[in-house]
């Protein structure tokens, strides 16, 4: 049985999504999340300066980028 995903990966899944802009349907698809669950990373991770919203479009940050690639960094070394 495989584990549930933790905030670190949800949030790469969201920014990856958001790479190239995304509405807030394609992100909940694309991140395997509920409308609900969605909102609340959107909302943190706009505030943490990792997405922008530019409506109807959610972007990620060069910030947001730099988040990813360490990320996946950190993923490959595992």
């Amino acid at each position: 049985m495989e584990s549930k995903r933790n905030n670190l990966e949800i949030n790469a899944d969201i920014l990856r999504v958001a790479q190239g802009g995304a509405l807030k349907t394609h992100i909940v698809y694309g991140a395997n999340l509920n409308f609900e669950v969605v909102k609340g990373y959107l909302e943190r991770l706009i505030g943490s300066g990792l997405l922008r919203h530019d409506p109807p479009r959610y972007y990620a940050t060069e910030k947001g980028v730099m988040y990813l690639t360490r990320f996946n960094s950190l993923v490959r070394c595992m």
